[in-house]
């Protein structure tokens, strides 16, 4: 028996990449599976394509597991809520809700237009919101359910390039530890992935320089889709009940607690702050503290395990 045998699970954007992965992994696991992607291309526009989504299916059932394919959009509250009804219409329940559906609009933020920003918040944020509200009410009434959401190290610690994809995975970051925070009497679970793999989406970066593409290359080498799974399922177990509120950072065979924000140093000025003592003592003060400017490489600067 695996650890998810008995349980149902819907995994959005699950016909490639990670999404693909995640729902292969939950059949093998023992649950029942519904398949969700929309079919379209990686910066979003293509509409309603079941045949992606069915061939994840029909990968399941030749392996002897059960699943059933969705083609609804996440950015779409009726799609969310079609997805979870399907899941309750076919097998009887949900328990886990696996949301790696996504698309990239990359573009510095002074080019960046009102159309790029929109999509990449709706896919995202809106995304993690219209099926996070779909399925919360049934696992509160059922006081059991367990959410894992995505979130990138764009967002928390940055990347040039990605300012509407950062902001969107920022807010997937606040909402899950908000549900995990209101959820805990229910035993409703909430967590978050920050993913390292090679995908279709991050085989969309332009590869600039012999320092990208040896980064790219590494990417490909070392860090894989399935090796994202494994974590993913396991936190939609019942051994991983303790769980929740946390946010992981997954790079091919590591896995990070990834830090939340916390105070790291105070001053404090009995007479009040003005602007100017606040530049001349509070800011010198905390300057050795700052977080600096670097991005994801330069935090994880070692090759994947």
């Amino acid at each position: 028996m695996g650890i998810l045998e008995g349980k149902v699970v819907l995994v959005t954007g699950a016909a490639r990449g990670i999404g693909r992965e995640c729902a292969l992994s939950a059949a093998r696991e023992g649950a029942r599976v519904v398949v969700n992607d929309l079919g379209g291309a990686v910066a979003g526009g293509d509409l309603g394509d079941a045949d992606p989504a069915q061939q994840t299916v029909d990968e399941i059932k030749a392996a002897g597991g059960e699943a059933v394919a969705d083609s609804h959009s996440v950015s779409e509250k009726r799609g969310a809520q079609a997805m979870v009804e399907l899941a309750l219409d076919t097998y009887g329940g949900l328990h886990s809700v696996i949301n790696p559906a996504g698309i990239l609009r990359d573009k510095m933020f002074h080019n960046m237009d009102d159309a790029d920003w929109h999509a990449v918040l709706d896919v995202h944020l809106n995304g993690s919101y219209y099926v996070a509200k779909a399925a919360i009410n049934h696992f509160r009434n059922q006081e059991e359910g367990a959410f894992v959401f995505f979130t990138s190290t764009s967002g928390l610690i940055g990347n040039v390039g990605q300012a509407n994809y950062a902001a969107a995975k920022m807010g997937i970051a606040g909402l899950s530890k908000i549900i995990a925070m209101e959820g805990a009497r229910k035993n409703v679970r909430s967590n978050v992935i920050a993913p390292f793999a090679w995908t279709r989406m991050i085989a969309t970066i332009p590869v600039k320089d012999d320092a990208s593409a040896e980064r790219v290359k590494r990417m490909q080498d070392g860090m894989r889709a399935d090796q994202v799974a494994q974590p993913v399922v396991a936190l939609c177990s019942d051994a991983a009940k303790q769980t929740s509120g946390q946010i992981f950072a997954i790079r091919g065979n590591e896995i990070f607690l990834m830090s939340q924000p916390r105070p790291v140093r105070a001053m404090t000025r009995m007479e009040g702050w003005t602007p100017a003592s606040v530049v001349e003592h509070a800011l010198p003060a905390m300057e050795a503290q700052y977080t600096d400017l670097g991005a994801t490489n330069s935090v994880f600067s070692w090759d994947p395990v």
